[in-house]
């Protein structure tokens, strides 16, 4: 009696997929399972009746094309979420834009007498002090603010110096120490600016905050 060998392997179920894969996108998951099932099929007509094809392997197989397929939905749901994700991103940065917001920096602008500033605490402080520079960076004010659990915090300077004379306005410098026990902590100075525009590019939403600095939504840490 002849026997007649099988026509398909693995190997020729795989590249059926590959080849699949590389056609249009929006059928080629169905592609790919019509070519599977037929080279299945013609598989299964061709056995060896002496020595058919073991079920561990057509189980195999079946397995490959069910995560083939698990795969390509997978990536579709989430090209969609990360879709969605960057339209609402991008609504709630519009509304944004003209609004006063506090950004990581050292930058302090003092008009009409007076500057606003804040800092950022990664731990419960008793002591915060806030050091005032000129355009120089010579120290002309230092504020002891006290002490100040975790989280963001605002300031306000008076636009005097430590001698009580009145600085004129203008753009200044700030940085932020605090200790607790004497231990020095995390701390950030926070410098107030205003949201000009958004921008919405490859690596996602990001906003103009002026001087040519761009922020994203994340570094945000107060909106006023």
């Amino acid at each position: 009696m002849s026997t007649v060998s099988s026509t398909s392997s693995n190997s020729d179920i795989l590249a059926a997929l590959q080849k699949s894969r590389s056609d249009s996108s929006a059928s080629k998951t169905d592609e790919a399972q019509a070519r599977f099932f037929k080279l299945l099929t013609e598989q299964l007509k061709n056995q060896d009746p002496l020595n058919p094809t073991d079920n561990a392997q057509m189980t195999s197989q079946l397995a490959q094309i069910s995560t083939v397929d698990g795969i390509e939905k997978l990536n579709s749901t989430l090209t969609t979420l990360l879709q969605n994700s960057q339209s609402s991103e991008a609504l709630q940065a519009a509304a944004l834009v003209g609004k006063g917001v506090m950004v990581e920096g050292k930058s302090l602008s003092l008009s009409s007498g007076k500057a606003y500033g804040g800092f950022e605490l990664g731990s419960a402080a008793d002591k915060v002090a806030v050091t005032i520079k000129d355009a120089n960076g010579l120290a002309i004010r230092k504020l002891e603010l006290g002490d100040y659990d975790a989280g963001v915090f605002n300031f306000v300077w008076d636009g005097k110096n430590d001698a009580g004379v009145q600085a004129v306005d203008g753009a200044y410098s700030v940085s932020v120490s605090a200790t607790r026990g004497g231990e020095a902590l995390e701390s950030k100075a926070l410098t107030l600016t205003t949201v000009n525009s958004v921008l919405r590019n490859g690596s996602g939403i990001t906003l103009d905050v002026g001087t040519g600095n761009l922020a994203k939504l994340s570094d945000i840490k107060q909106i006023l």
